[in-house]
């Protein structure tokens, strides 16, 4: 199970670490199909990233978690 963060006294959701973890997977993604030329093949950019983004925001939690 996760647990909330401590930061100066003020508790945090653990996805205030996740999410940025999985935009920058995300950003990766984003280049790495760009650099491959492979962004044309893709119909809906904005859908494909959330989508990609949503994944891997579940991957974290699934390997994050206990």
């Amino acid at each position: 199970m996760f647990h909330e963060l401590s930061l100066g006294g003020m508790l945090f959701s653990p996805l205030v670490v996740l999410g940025p973890l999985a935009f920058l997977m995300t950003m990766v993604t984003r280049w790495v199909l760009h650099r491959l030329h492979w962004r044309r093949y893709i119909w809906k950019d904005a859908w494909f990233d959330v989508g990609i983004f949503v994944c891997y925001l579940a991957l974290t939690i699934y390997w994050m978690g206990d």
